[in-house]
Parts: structure tokens; C-alpha cells; sequence
């Protein structure tokens, strides 16, 4: 038999994680909207792409850099902006930014972080986008934006799939607030799950770092951004912008006149609505709308260097991967990271390979695709 704690997969992080974190972590972590239909069937989608597989095509020097924005990144996915990273393991936002830096890939830093925005760039070596939520009257979103600009950011995420904070089963259950309010359930739970509880003890309770005044409620309604904010945001902004959460074609298309610089295709991993379309297959239809040469991103459900592949060559230009990665930091720490890393890179290496692929530059994989898929993609995303 194995040894338990080897990771093979990303579901080897997930199964590990889930013995050794508090529930209510876990299923912070781990949950996602209504009856988690949604995440499901987006899984489902990605997992029904088929790949040609192609023979006799010298593949024996294979790359996985790609070209993001201005530079080329190491790996064709970057790490998406995910809020309490340290709740996995303390220092989980640095493990990160140190990934970050290593791979020159693009690492989400969220408004909910638990590291101040300026220490994760640092430590990232500039490899970090800024992620932003409107709140309130947007007032305090501005303030953010100034901040990020003065630590160096030259990209901004705007999140806009949540408009209000969507229902999370699992998260309700166990009575989930930021900051935590300890109950007998609570102590009971972390009493059962004495190394991550000690741990966390040792380095203080993770809090949202960039609201010290504990200023930012996680639950306030969002319900107000509207194009005249996006318009003033554009104005203030002079780096890229990036629209996160776009699932339709036509807000992407006015997304794409409204100046912004590219849109990240995400159904917030399954967290807000769980009668969303899959994102993999509104990928196709987003593709047409904005044309050829226009940045699309893609996160939601990426498990593998497989799914990496597939969703490139369905259509996007670069991915960003989310929970895997935590999974990996609460079953192992940075090295678990390290380990997952590695794994979702050969994967996708290998991958490519199989497809008579040598870098995973999407032009290059637009033929990759099944013909009966294709054609099922298109109808699927109508």
C-alpha cells in the first residue's frame, strides 16, 4: 500500500486536507453553492472533452511557458485569487507568492487576503494582480486601488460575480464568520484537529490583513457596481484590467468596448450560483463574441494538467488554478505545494505530448479538440 500521505493527483491533496483540517475550514474551503449541482456539472463538461491523440510527431522538446500580457510565464497557469489562504496553514499566502515568483506566473492576491497586498508583491517579486470587490458605495474599493497602485501593481482583477455573497450549505452549517466567533461546535471541531489548531495558535488566527479596523464585512451586498462604476474604474486605472466572472457573450463583448483588457471566464468555482452554465462551455461562445487576438482567462474546476490543456484548447489564452492548491498547503505545507505543482505541471507536459503538442500556446491547440466535441461544445453553450 501507498504511503497515505504521498500526492499523486489533486484529489490525493483534497483527501489528505480534508482528514486534517477543522470541518469548518474544510467545507469554507471546500464548499460551494446550493446543492453543489453547479461544480458538478462543470466538472462533468471538462471531464467530457475529448483530446486527439496524435502519433509519429516529434515531441521530445516540449515547453510549458506562455505568454501572458508582457511576459511569458513558466507554467500555462497562474494561481487564482482565493481569499484566507491561511486558513489552509499559516503562511499559505507566501508559499504562494514564492511559487509566484519562482514560475513568473501571475498570482491573484484577493481584497481577503490574510497577508497586507503589499507584503504578498514583494514576496512574489512583482508576479501578483491585485483582485478587487466592489463594496458599499465603491468608496472603499477606490481606496484599495490606490493602495495596490502604490505597492507596485500593475494588473487589477475586478471580481464581478458577486453581487451578493451566494448560499454555501456547508459553510452555513458549521456557522462560518470572519472573524471567527468560537462556539461550543467550533471548540469541539478544532479540539479534534489538534495540529492545525496548535499551529494556527502559535502564528495568530488568520484575519482579513488589508481591513486591520476589520472594516470589510464579507457578507455586504455588492449589488450596486454597475458600467458607469466600470467606466470610472477604467479612468483611475492606467495598468491592465481584467473582468473576472463573465459567463454571457454579450457582456463580454461590451466588456471588450468598454476598454477592458481581458476577461477571466469563472462561475466563482461553483461558490455563487448553482444553475450556472459550466464555464467550459460558455468558453466557446465568449471566444466568438470577442474574436480571435482579445486575452480570455479561465478558472472553475481545474483539476489536472489534463483539464489545463483542454480548456486552452477550447479557447483560452491563459488558466489560473484555485482550491487544488490550498488542498495541497493543508496536507502538506509548502512542500505539499511544491509537490502538487509538480504533478499538475508533468500532467500537463505529458499531456501535450500525447497530443503531439510541444508548447501550449492555444493556436497550437485549436486542432486538439474531438470533431463530435466541438460540435457539443457549440450546441451546449446556446
Amino acid at each position: 500500500m501507498l504511503p497515505s500521505g504521498q500526492i499523486h493527483s489533486s484529489a490525493d491533496a483534497r483527501r489528505i486536507a480534508r482528514r486534517r483540517l477543522p470541518w469548518m475550514v474544510f467545507d469554507y474551503m471546500d464548499g460551494n453553492a446550493g446543492e453543489e449541482h453547479g461544480a458538478e456539472l462543470n466538472r462533468r463538461a471538462l471531464q467530457d472533452i475529448r483530446l486527439r491523440t496524435r502519433v509519429l510527431v516529434n515531441v521530445s522538446d516540449r515547453s510549458l511557458d506562455l505568454p501572458v500580457f508582457d511576459h511569458a510565464a513558466a507554467r500555462p497557469f497562474g494561481i487564482s485569487p482565493m481569499g484566507m489562504c491561511n486558513l489552509a496553514a499559516p503562511g499559505a499566502d507566501l508559499m504562494l507568492a514564492r511559487l509566484a515568483a519562482d514560475y513568473e506566473i501571475p498570482h491573484g492576491v484577493s481584497t481577503v487576503a490574510s497577508t497586507p497586498l503589499e507584503k504578498i508583491i514583494e514576496v512574489a517579486e512583482g508576479h501578483a494582480w491585485f483582485q478587487l470587490y466592489f463594496s458599499g458605495d465603491g468608496s472603499s474599493a477606490m481606496k484599495l486601488v490606490e493602495r495596490a497602485k502604490t505597492a507596485g501593481y500593475r494588473t487589477l482583477v475586478l471580481t464581478l460575480d458577486v453581487p451578493e455573497v451566494g448560499r454555501r450549505p456547508r459553510e452555513l452549517r458549521h456557522g462560518f464568520k470572519m472573524p471567527f466567533r468560537i462556539g461550543p461546535p467550533q471548540f469541539v471541531d478544532f479540539a479534534m484537529h489538534p495540529r492545525w489548531s496548535l499551529s494556527t495558535l502559535f502564528r495568530g488566527k488568520p484575519q482579513m490583513a488589508n481591513f486591520p479596523d476589520g472594516t470589510f464585512d464579507r457578507t455586504e451586498s455588492r449589488a450596486r457596481a454597475d458600467w458607469d462604476y466600470l467606466a470610472r474604474l477604467r479612468d483611475r486605472w492606467a495598468g491592465k484590467l481584467v473582468v473576472k466572472g463573465v459567463l454571457d457573450a454579450e457582456d463580454a463583448l461590451r466588456l471588450k468596448q468598454a476598454g477592458v483588457d481581458a476577461i477571466q471566464i469563472s462561475s466563482h468555482g461553483g461558490r455563487q450560483l448553482d444553475s450556472a452554465i459550466p464555464p467550459v462551455l460558455a468558453l466557446p461562445d465568449i471566444r466568438q463574441a470577442v474574436g480571435p487576438d482579445f486575452p480570455l482567462f479561465y478558472d472553475s474546476g481545474l483539476r489536472s494538467g489534463e483539464d489545463v490543456v483542454k480548456v486552452l484548447a477550447s479557447g483560452a489564452d491563459f488558466t489560473f488554478l484555485g482550491r487544488i492548491l490550498l488542498y495541497a498547503i493543508a496536507a502538506k505545507g509548502e512542500a505539499g505545494l511544491r509537490e502538487l505543482w509538480d504533478v499538475i505541471s508533468q500532467e500537463t507536459s505529458l499531456t501535450l505530448a500525447q497530443i503531439g503538442a510541444t508548447s501550449p500556446l492555444p493556436a497550437l491547440l485549436g486542432q486538439s479538440l474531438g470533431r463530435s466535441d466541438r460540435s457539443a461544445q457549440g450546441s451546449a453553450a446556446q
